[in-house]
Formats: C-alpha cells, structure tokens, sequence
C-alpha cells in the first residue's frame, strides 16, 4: 500500500469514526433542563471535542491498522471486491 492510500484510509477511517462518535454520550440542553438563552433545546450541554478527538484518534488508529494489515497481507483484494468481473487478471495491464 502507497503512503498517500495509506493517509487517505486513515481520514476516512477517522471521520467516519468521528461521525459514529458524536453522538454517544451527547447530553442536550433540553435533557439537562439549563438552556442558554438564545440557543435550541437541542444543543450540546456537556461537548468536550478534545476528549471526543482523542477516543476518536485512538479506535481509529486501531481500526486503520487492523485495514492496513488486511490489505497488506493480500487477504481481500480488489479482485475480491470485483462484482461485475471487469478488472483484468493479475499481472496484465
């Protein structure tokens, strides 16, 4: 795997990750009962975003090598991804 595949895997991996993540353990200000005047019921009470990209960081990491490692080791290729069996044989251009 190419260094620049092997960035790109880890964004998507870490933004899908944060996208999974940002709504567990998400407290609002309808839930707690304190809103701030001029906010919706629905804002964040209790969003701390450094711890959330920190856990973020960290299962992504895991996540990320646990992809690399399987593509690396040639376990799925993308002949195996092939549906419409149009790639051509390995080793031909």
């Amino acid at each position: 795997m190419a260094i620049t595949s092997a960035f790109v895997l880890y964004a998507v991996t870490w933004f899908m990750t944060m996208f999974i993540a940002l709504p567990i353990g998400l407290k609002t200000q309808g839930d707690v009962g304190e809103k701030v005047a001029g906010t919706h019921d629905g804002a964040p009470a209790n969003y701390n975003p450094k711890r959330k990209a920190l856990w973020v960081t960290l299962v992504a990491t895991v996540i990320w090598a646990i992809l690399v490692a399987i593509v690396s080791s040639g376990w799925i290729t993308w002949h195996d991804l092939d549906w419409t069996a149009n790639l051509p044989p390995v080793g031909e251009s």
